[in-house]
């Protein structure tokens, strides 16, 4: 996915800039970037792949080289970011996060309709930065230039900006899907997708922006070009997964939230009567674990860590950029506690099942460490389509998902006509779905929050939330 973060003010921001960006290194691991603004040299900026080492690693040396009263960053598992665009609008940075559907529509009809070129990639990709910005362009302003780019995107786009004049412009998605917080210090403001990073850094929380809005930041205000508005889809895997666990959504705490989610899991448990009598209850580190952590106070299972991960060296297992080598990494960060696996019956929750290709790779290996039989609770509920907004759950096709995968195994295309039915778990479907997969996981047994039951636990209003991955409604 990705993250960004900008700040200004009346003093050299850079070092802001870099540990904003720095905090967001857990959305994103491909590729990363800085622009800054100096009154004497302009815009600066400077780009590094991050596949093979860490965003501090690869940007530390600019704290020496860089110095300026305004800057963005971006961390992004996309095309390498921001860039430099000199328009009729000026020159400006800009870093963008989301997934642009309609890239190749959006291409063909700017050449089309202006004659100008759009640089190509290797294989002739477009970088949808570029492309972001060539659609801001053809409106006569940055605002108005914004609200068009969104609006021909089939997608998401955060947008965020560094104007040659030294100010911020930071756009939310018109759906709101993904956060942008503004921050404000003594010495000016900032605008990050997560507000910890700014709080860490001594700035107080300002302002959340609305799906849709616009601001524009300088050191001393921040002045908002385009109102927002309160109807929003913002991704439900923000609090289940992608957030870091002291973030806050719309007012809503990520590991709060998955504490909860767990509780509601071990009460569907108990009221369906398919509560395992499992030694512990554990989770899939890390983002696993609050929730299991939550299962386990409903529960009364006890909660134990019967596996490490060995972060020191392997801090990413998706780093690699080959399947094979993610599931390697990940097999050896995994450092089995031998008292708390052998002989024992334990049940482990997993924030979501998407492939199941690393999970089997987990419960192999706690089988291998003598586990006498593994459980599984997913802390979502069946994933049976592809994210179309954000990087997560996107796959070539929705048949690369465990579920759909399943699916056809067991009743062949016609079986895609009931994805409601395999979704619940109370009918013959949905059993045969769960047990199918657990064949295939060599799991005990297996089951899914609900939809009901995540959306209680986030708390907003079921219509404010984006659940297109497990019901396919945008």
């Amino acid at each position: 996915m990705g993250g960004f973060f900008g700040a200004v003010g009346h003093k050299d921001v850079v070092t802001d800039v870099f540990f904003g960006t720095d905090y967001h290194s857990h959305l994103g691991t491909k590729s990363a970037g800085l622009a800054v603004y100096n009154e004497t040299y302009g815009l600066q900026r400077k780009i590094h792949n991050i596949d093979h080492a860490p965003f501090r690693t690869q940007f530390e040396t600019l704290l020496e080289q860089f110095s300026g009263t305004a800057g963005i960053g971006c961390i992004n598992d996309g095309d390498p970011q921001p860039l430099l665009v000199r328009s009729g609008s000026g020159v400006y940075a800009i870093a963008v996060v989301g997934v642009i559907n309609n890239a190749e529509e959006l291409v063909e009809r700017y050449i089309a309709e202006t004659g100008a070129q759009l640089a190509a990639m290797s294989g002739g990709g477009i970088n949808t930065t570029e492309l972001t910005a060539a659609l801001i362009n053809r409106r006569h302003n940055i605002a108005e230039g914004i609200r068009y780019a969104q609006d021909m995107i089939d997608g998401t786009a955060e947008i965020l900006l560094l104007t040659a004049e030294g100010k911020l412009i930071a756009a939310r998605d018109k759906w709101g899907r993904l956060p942008v917080h503004v921050g404000r210090s003594s010495d000016g403001y900032c605008v990050s997708f997560e507000h910890f990073a700014y709080e860490k850094l001594g700035y107080e929380n300002a302002y959340e922006l609305r799906a849709g809005e616009i601001v524009e930041l300088t050191a001393d205000k921040m002045t908002v070009l385009s109102e927002g508005r309160e109807q929003m889809h913002i991704c439900s895997f923000l609090w289940s997964y992608y957030g870091f666990p002291t973030s806050n959504y719309e007012g809503i705490n990520v590991e709060a939230m998955r504490y909860r989610n767990g509780e509601i899991m071990a009460e569907n448990d108990i009221r369906n009567g398919c509560l395992p009598e499992a030694d512990c209850v554990a989770g899939v580190p890390d983002s696993g674990t609050p929730h299991a952590i939550g299962y386990a106070n409903r529960s009364h299972i006890p909660f134990a860590r019967p596996f490490i991960k060995y972060t020191p060296a392997w801090s990413r297992s998706f780093m690699p950029p080959t399947q094979v080598e993610r599931n390697r990494i990940a097999k050896m960060k995994q450092i089995p506690v031998d008292d708390l696996i052998r002989g024992k019956e334990l049940l482990f929750v997993d924030d979501s099942i998407v492939r199941g290709t690393q999970l089997r790779e987990t419960v192999e290996f706690l089988y291998e460490s003598g586990a006498k039989a593994v459980h599984m609770r997913s802390a979502c509920p069946p994933i049976m389509y592809g994210c179309r907004f954000l990087n997560f759950s996107r796959s070539t096709g929705d048949m690369e998902l465990i579920t759909r995968a399943t699916i056809m195994e067991l009743e062949g295309s016609k079986g895609m006509e009931f994805l409601a039915d395999y979704d619940d778990g109370s009918t013959p479907r949905g059993k045969r779905l769960r047990q199918a997969i657990c064949a295939r996981l060599h799991l005990a047994s297996l089951e899914f929050q609900t939809l009901e039951g995540l959306q209680k636990a986030i708390g907003l209003s079921p219509d404010k939330l984006c659940t297109y991955c497990w019901n396919g409604k945008e």
